[in-house]
């Protein structure tokens, strides 16, 4: 059994804009202030993410705060689906890249994002990206602040439910952030790097990554991981 982790953000999507305004129409609702800077988003949850940008406007946020957040972003992806489809993207090499792994025998897919779920399965279900992630095994922005935790998480949830023995030789994590890679590192699981989003193929072999491509086209790398 081989299990196959991937952020979503600038790794198999883009959303072109329409992520951050809903950030900020949300913000808006839950601290009555306009937002006027987001805190640096790149490899950060959610939480964090909207914590550090309340306290950039001076506000001192709390957990029942980030969950009206969190209601009020999924209610906004929902209503601006058609939008985010029209503005926004899959990635070149996504689809491809996801239907390929969905081949191997013995191979699970699922997500560990930044994201809430309901956030993570729409974004997935507007660009058709989602028929092979099973999103009960995956780990998102509400589980935990720190991504190193979410994959611990995803690596027990999908261990119970399929009630199967996987180790951190099993786990590929796949994401476009330094972030990203450290995550794994601190699971001790492989990582590819993907340079489809800021950070360089430098950058992401500078952080420690096993492998980097520099978009999702690049199919062989990831599948050479995947056969051992």
């Amino acid at each position: 059994m081989q299990l196959v982790l991937w952020d979503i953000d600038h790794t198999l999507i883009a959303t072109r804009g329409v992520g951050g305004e809903i950030f900020g129409e949300c913000f808006q609702q839950v601290t009555n202030k306009v937002m006027r800077e987001q805190a640096s988003i790149d490899g950060m949850t959610e939480p964090i993410i909207f914590r550090e940008t309340a306290k950039l406007h001076g506000i001192d946020s709390n957990r029942a705060m980030f969950e009206e957040f969190a209601r009020c972003s999924a209610e906004r992806h929902v209503a601006r689906a058609a939008e985010l489809r029209e503005r926004g993207h899959a990635l070149p090499g996504a689809a491809t890249a996801l239907a390929a792994v969905a081949q191997l025998e013995g191979v699970t897919q699922s997500v560990v994002t930044g994201n809430i779920r309901a956030v993570a399965e729409i974004k997935l279900e507007v660009f058709g990206l989602d028929a092979h992630i099973r999103f009960p095994y995956g780990a998102y922005g509400e589980d935990d602040d720190e991504r190193s935790e979410l994959v611990r998480i995803a690596i027990l949830r999908t261990s119970q439910a399929l009630n199967a023995s996987i180790g951190a030789d099993d786990v590929l994590l796949i994401g476009d952030t330094p972030a990203d890679v450290a995550a794994g590192l601190a699971n001790q699981v492989r990582v590819l790097g993907v340079a489809s989003g800021k950070s360089t193929v430098a950058d992401l072999h500078a952080a420690g990554a096993t492998d980097v491509v520099r978009g999702l086209e690049e199919l062989r790398p990831l599948l050479g991981l995947l056969a051992g």
